[in-house]
């Protein structure tokens, strides 16, 4: 990790186009203004993390529903036979009542 040293109104310049401004020092916090590209995203630390655990979280659940098709189109071979067909047709559609 490179560790930098900087004042107030002190610049650090990252990859030619990414500008970081220190704004103000107060006791224990930096306030900082950064210039970057549009395409260039930025998150507070804490942010970046939970994006990420929701990303994973989603990742692992299509897994398991992916999984779960693939098991059953195996159970039943891939193409609907009449066993299949049979339960289809018991599948039945309720439609809400009329108030």
């Amino acid at each position: 990790m490179l560790v930098l040293s900087r004042k107030t109104g002190q610049k650090i310049i990252i990859n030619d186009d990414i500008e970081v401004v220190v704004l103000e020092v107060k006791g224990d916090t930096v306030k900082l203004g950064i210039e970057a590209p549009r395409n260039v995203t930025i998150y507070r630390h804490e942010i970046y993390e939970e994006i990420k655990q929701e990303n994973l979280k989603t990742a692992n659940q299509t897994s398991l529903d992916d999984i779960s098709v693939a098991i059953d189109m195996l159970k039943t071979g891939l193409k609907i036979n009449d066993s299949m067909s049979d339960k289809l047709n018991k599948i039945t559609v309720k439609k809400p009542k009329d108030e």
